[in-house]
């Protein structure tokens, strides 16, 4: 799969991570494909499946992923986190944690993207200064 429709692919998962973060109750897997229908989003379907797998890979751990980003948040308690850049670690750390073959720079380097895109000005700094610390504990980088 090409870097473009991966990126696509994660900007597609950060957005149903971020309702699932609003309405815990539904199914993330249900989700992605109901999402990608109901909004008429031009996504074609490896980039829905690779936004599945990214959805339930952080859904699935999502109480371990929430304790390393609460290990190294300094000063930020997971709650007061903008739902946006929480997502976003989420995301980014359940790939750091889950799959070995996207090296560190790349998942650090997405994450800052999305938070471009969809955070505040503040979120590339902050998320890039979390996800470094991540890697570190889960990776040892």
């Amino acid at each position: 799969m090409s870097a473009g429709l991966r990126r696509r692919a994660r900007w597609y998962a950060l957005q149903v991570l971020y309702a699932f973060d609003i309405d815990p109750g539904q199914h993330p897997t249900d989700a992605v494909a109901r999402y990608a229908e109901a909004f008429e989003l031009n996504l074609d379907d490896r980039s829905v499946e690779f936004a599945g797998q990214l959805v339930e890979q952080a859904a699935s751990h999502l109480p371990e992923i929430d304790d390393v980003i609460q290990s190294v948040s300094r000063n930020w308690r997971l709650e007061r986190m903008s739902r946006v850049d929480r997502n976003i670690l989420r995301l980014a750390s359940s790939e750091l944690r889950y799959s070995d073959d996207v090296p560190v720079r790349v998942v650090i380097n997405e994450a800052v993207e999305l938070a471009k895109r969809f955070g505040t000005a503040e979120s590339p700094a902050f998320v890039n200064g979390i996800l470094d610390r991540i890697a570190q504990v889960l990776r040892g980088t």
